[in-house]
């Protein structure tokens, strides 16, 4: 049972930025061998109260107490000598590095003023061992899957006897397989007393772990609850302050497939694309205003599909027409010339450009199309950024903002404008809301749909078998990266979908 004594205690914590209250007032605390989610919307303040917590930020006024000692850190390795150790979505590790150089790295054990490598082999092999994972920590990290370097990571956090905790994140890439091996970790730790800041926008998963929520809200405290005190839409709208109407629209939404003519042709059509040890050969057909759904579990072949039609990878059979005619998309920037986006799963390596400001980035595909010698006029792109800053309201309303200070909500919005900028007719998504919060989930989905009723074709793929269902007119179910099914959207529940998946076949 948790003790009754904080070990972390945050009072009126407050910290801004040019232009932008961060933290306004915010008290926070944790209590050993318990479980605590930090649960808001993206820009509530969650990753501003984390990266006080762990030094990143100094803090304007209030006072931060560990252990009941005033907690005066400069950076997330004074708070790891402190009792705090953090595990990022991003795992931090060097992937060329083995297994126990990445847990003991720092703090390898010595010997004839060397490193003492069996040592520091075992001491990584014991660690492992608590996590009841048995690896070889001689192996090379990066040949293990991200659950694994998600677990090497904790490992490594809890080595340096870390009082708190914090898990940023950690589910987003995993199968529900991994989620239970995680969540088997954090129990044990608990019960070494730990505490452990759970963050995650994932509320099923909230609700099994966490003991205790602190919800924020646009950088305010909302409250603090005993999980199973407060149900989960009372949760939803405390996070987003109103109530989830746009959902409620969406799924009022008439589904079924857009009606196909006789003579109409598909926008894009794909006729047996496939690309050797990637994917099989597949079919597939999107016609104007119609969001296809792409479910399948993860390695299904959906985003190796999506790379096929956007030219990020080439086929190496099939053909591709558009609006009829025989196209070659060699690159993404073909492809963009044909008015085809691919908006990628991963917006940390493949979206986003960290060190460029919010309007910079809105710009970027646009002038590369147009290319590099005929520079969009600084006036355009003022107003274009403007634009999108207000149509999908991206927070801070501010372009001149790093888009690496954003939160992931807002960071895939950018992303987002960035390719309607371009004004497609087709928008590939591959996973647009992982990650996010439900308002801002919300507000990409109703995004979805609307540019759909416009006449954009979209292409919409998700792990949440529910966003699929609530958002697509038509639906292809991938299976061991291949296509199993292609059904209209005509009262197809989630159970339907996930037998096809696990049969492989429409019977």
């Amino acid at each position: 049972m948790a003790a009754s004594v904080p070990i972390v205690d945050a009072t009126n914590i407050t910290i801004s930025f040019p232009g932008v209250i961060a933290l306004d007032g915010v008290s926070f605390r944790m209590f050993p061998g318990e479980v605590h989610s930090l649960m808001g919307e993206n820009g509530a303040g969650k990753s501003t109260l984390i990266k006080a917590l762990t030094g990143v930020y100094a803090v304007d006024s209030g006072i931060i107490t560990l252990a009941g000692e005033p907690l005066s850190v400069n950076g997330p390795a004074q708070a790891q000598a402190a009792g705090i150790s953090t595990v990022y979505q991003e795992v931090n590790l060097l992937t060329n590095l083995s297994v126990a150089e990445n847990i003991m790295l720092g703090r390898e054990p010595r010997r004839f003023g060397g490193i003492d490598w069996p040592a520091t082999r075992a001491r990584a092999k014991e660690l492992l061992a608590g996590l009841n994972l048995d690896i070889d920590p001689a192996s090379q990290l990066g040949s293990h899957s991200l659950a694994i370097q998600q677990l090497v990571a904790i490992a490594r956090a809890i080595d340096v006897q870390a009082k708190v905790l914090i898990l940023d994140e950690p589910t987003s890439s995993l199968d529900a397989d991994e989620v239970a091996e995680l969540f088997r970790v954090i129990r044990r730790l608990k019960e070494d007393g730990v505490a452990i800041l759970f963050v995650s926008h994932f509320l099923d998963q909230v609700y099994e772990i966490a003991d205790r929520l602190t919800v924020l809200r646009n950088g305010a405290l909302v409250g603090e609850y005993l999980t199973d005190e407060i149900l989960r839409i009372e949760l939803v709208n405390k996070m987003i302050g109103k109530e989830i109407a746009v959902l409620d629209a969406l799924e009022s939404r008439p589904r079924g497939a857009i009606a196909e003519e006789a003579d109409a042709l598909p926008y894009i059509d794909a006729v047996g694309i496939a690309r050797k040890g990637s994917i099989a050969p597949v079919d597939l057909k999107v016609y104007e205003g119609e969001v296809l759904g792409l479910a399948g579990l993860l390695g299904s072949g959906r985003t190796e599909l999506a790379r096929l039609l956007t030219g990020v990878d080439r086929p190496d059979s099939g053909e591709l027409r558009l609006s009829g005619r025989v196209r070659k998309l060699r690159t993404p920037r073909a492809a963009l010339r044909e008015r085809i986006a691919y908006s990628s799963e991963d917006r940390k390596r493949e979206g986003i450009i960290d060190d460029l400001t919010v309007r910079d980035n809105i710009v970027l595909a646009l002038q590369a199309d147009r290319g590099w010698f005929r520079r969009i006029p600084r006036r355009r792109q003022d107003e274009l950024a403007a634009s999108y800053i207000a149509a999908l309201n991206i927070r801070p309303a501010n372009p001149e903002a790093l888009v690496r200070n954003l939160s992931g909500g807002n960071q895939q919005k950018v992303l987002l404008a960035r390719w309607l900028a371009v004004a497609p007719r087709l928008l590939v998504l591959d996973e647009p809301t992982r990650g996010i919060d439900v308002g801002a989930k919300a507000e990409i989905q109703k995004l979805v749909s609307s540019l759909a009723e416009e006449g954009m074709s979209v292409i919409f793929i998700s792990a949440e078998l529910e966003e699929v269902i609530r958002l697509s007119h038509r639906i292809a179910v991938m299976r061991d990266r291949r296509k199993v099914a292609d059904l209209p959207n005509e009262d197809v529940t989630v159970a339907q979908v996930m037998a096809l998946i696990a049969s492989g076949s429409e019977s």
